[in-house]
């Protein structure tokens, strides 16, 4: 079969390799690349048609960027452009000089350090983006600058395609880089002005035919298309995909066309990492353990020093220049396509080949367990140096005392504080997204800038002397972390928590969470409700309904702690007595008697408080008043007596057929 058998050898092996790295709570893409190893050529060669893949894999890089387009937005990345276009240029050359004085004290000649420089000042689109995605720092201000820089060092490949192979060759490579970025400027261009009338003109064509798969295979076609137009105009195929995601973005199409690419997108990024995991050698990374090691500790340390050190340059403070610096450090997927440029050019030897693929391959295998140091690390840097204060906005000048703190300013979070402050109750919100900070300061929100996982953010932010703490942030590594520090630093704080199910919400009740909501399940109990009224099933029927789900849901946290005992007596006691409206029947028994006729309260026990008649309440009827067709009457009792009611009025009580007719006390 080929090709075809080695595409299904392939995502069989990445689907063993995920699960086992999941179950021991590891990112999939490293089970990608191990799976990747063990089928390679250099293990079992499972895997006949190498070049193929590669090549195939090339596509994933190109959706990603795709993808990443789609999801680009220049308002989002407003606040980062200063860092993205002068400090990644910066970050590009010192690593270069950086890597040539390593390549120098390997032994290389001076033309090949140069090279080796190049190839490790790119750092990896698709490691990063799939690491920030795992580990929930997506949207964040640290995100924003790392996918800044990113772009740049991806858009940096083309001249380096150019400039490198010129090495040598003196001024007669200038005309080249001229002709390349006179290649650029009319790409670019012609999209910006064509692309972004044409392209969302014809997806509004294609949408009105209402065909989910002609949609889904029109955006796949732009995407590769462009790329491969772009390609073929001599610039990078990557990059072309990445312009044409960020001219659809801003269509009216730009959220359907991102959910429709990303599942085809995943499987075309498998292909990538099982396909780096097929190009490292361990004869040769075992064969050179030691310089291999040297190396990579050299990489790690110095291109996180420099990330760091931009970052601070550009005034970016707390935990930013931190995650950067870590998150960052690797080698990335176009060092591959710039390292066989060297090759085939004869520019590097086969051994620097080798030794910067495999580079690359652990580097990427490392970011995700680099890159969770940045918390860590953090929380020691505020540990010794106290006197940096956090940055906050809003925050009273007398401090917090007997406040709520909100974990995560989002929509939720937000809601919750326009609420307090309506209340006149104090709270400050921490949240780590740049852009949700800003929302909050302009509505007069107090917000602490950090990450609520962190202790000493939620010390900032006074959980000592808080009483209660609300964790609205979705992710649930950050939850449980929030959860678990906060209980430490305030034992008998009460804490109310978010969950996406239920097995979510059992761990948070395991670390201490007081109560626990199911966003999911009020937002279905609430359409389910609208729904049961429009068919106008009876009040009584739908509040059963919704009491009933709500108990069986939340029931580990209503049968668990003495926290839960009032609460578990008002249930009982709103099941003794509640109110329940109940419409009259068009053939009731009742209809033209009044409530003193029917000895309503003496004989049932409930009490009729209320009655709706064409749209007009009557509060506290009087005996005399009289039932007629299409009432809806509000009933206070126990469920006996709300049942006795509904059995009077649908004629299957013996005391409405035997009531006299005298008149009697007022229901």
């Amino acid at each position: 079969m080929g090709i075809a058998a080695d595409f299904i050898t392939i995502v069989v092996a990445a689907l063993f390799g995920a699960i086992v790295f999941q179950q021991f709570k590891q990112p999939i893409i490293i089970g990608y690349i191990f799976a990747g190893l063990l089928i390679g050529p250099h293990a079992a060669g499972l895997v006949t048609e190498l070049h193929q893949i590669e090549l195939l894999s090339e596509i994933g890089v190109a959706l990603l960027l795709f993808a990443l387009g789609l999801e680009f937005s220049l308002t989002e990345l407003k606040p980062v452009r200063k860092i993205a276009l002068i400090g990644a240029p910066i970050q590009i050359g010192l690593t270069i000089g950086y890597g040539y004085l390593i390549g120098r004290y390997l032994g290389f000649a001076a033309t090949p350090s140069i090279w080796f420089g190049a190839i490790i000042s790119l750092s990896s689109t698709m490691v990063i983006l799939k690491t920030l995605m795992a580990q929930g720092w997506m949207g964040t201000l640290s995100s924003r600058v790392m996918i800044g820089m990113l772009i740049v060092q991806d858009l940096a490949v083309v001249p380096m395609m150019i400039i490198l192979p010129q090495l040598g060759v003196g001024e007669s490579g200038l005309p080249l880089l001229a002709i390349a970025a006179l290649k650029s400027a009319i790409f670019l261009a012609l999209m910006i002005l064509m692309g972004a009338r044409l392209l969302p003109w014809l997806l509004k064509h294609i949408a009105r035919w209402n065909s989910r798969e002609l949609f889904m295979l029109s955006i796949t076609a732009i995407g590769l298309g462009i790329g491969y137009a772009t390609y073929l105009f001599g610039l990078s195929f990557a990059f072309g995909a990445f312009v044409a995601g960020i001219v659809l973005s801003e269509s009216d199409y730009g959220h359907q066309a991102l959910s429709d690419i990303l599942p085809l997108r995943d499987i075309f990024g498998l292909l990538f990492f099982t396909s780096a995991g097929m190009l490292l050698d361990p004869a040769f990374f075992l064969s050179h353990l030691g310089s291999v090691s040297l190396v990579l500790l050299l990489i790690l340390i110095g291109k996180g020093l420099l990330f760091w050190a931009i970052a601070r340059l550009f005034r970016y403070r707390n935990i930013v220049p931190i995650a950067v610096g870590l998150g960052m450090f690797q080698v990335g997927e176009f060092s591959f396509v710039l390292a066989k440029v060297g090759l085939e050019k004869e520019a590097i030897s086969a051994e620097m080949y080798s030794l910067v693929l495999t580079l690359a391959v652990i580097s990427m295998i490392l970011t995700p367990f680099v890159s969770r140091l940045g918390g860590p690390l953090y929380s020691l840097r505020k540990r010794m140096f106290r006197h940096e204060p956090f940055q906050s906005v809003n925050l009273p000048t007398a401090g917090l005392r007997d406040h709520v703190v909100i974990a995560g300013g989002g929509r939720v979070g937000q809601h919750i504080g326009q609420v307090l402050r309506l209340l006149r109750v104090p709270f400050a919100v921490v949240e780590l997204s740049q852009q949700r900070i800003e929302a909050c300061k302009e509505a007069g929100i107090p917000v602490i800038f950090g990450d609520a996982s962190q202790p000493v953010v939620l010390e900032a932010a006074g959980i000592e002397r808080a009483r209660m703490l609300l964790v609205t942030v979705p992710a649930m590594l950050v939850a449980l972390g929030t959860v678990h520090k906060a209980r430490q630093l305030n034992p008998d704080l009460h804490i109310v928590a978010r969950a996406e199910g239920v097995v979510q919400m059992e761990e948070l009740e395991r670390a201490g969470v007081n109560l626990v909501v199911l966003p999911e399940l009020e937002a279905g109990l609430e359409i389910a409700r609208q729904a049961m009224a429009w068919l106008q099933v009876p009040a009584t029927v739908i509040q059963g309904y919704t009491d009933t789900v709500r108990h069986e849901h939340y029931r580990p946290l209503q049968d668990a702690g003495v926290d839960n005992q009032v609460m578990a007596i008002l249930r009982h006691a709103k099941d003794l007595l509640e109110l329940a409206w109940i419409e009259m029947p068009s053939e009731s028994p009742v209809l033209g008697r009044s409530i003193g006729e029917l000895h309503i309260r003496r004989t049932i026990g409930a009490t009729i408080v209320g009655v709706i008649r064409r749209e007009e309440f009557n509060p506290n009827p009087g005996a005399d008043f009289v039932f007629h067709k299409g009432d809806v009457v509000a009933v206070i009792g126990d469920i006996r007596a709300r049942q006795g009611f509904q059995d009077l009025i649908a004629g299957t009580e013996k005391s409405a057929e035997q009531a006299p007719a005298a008149a009697a006390p007022a229901g």
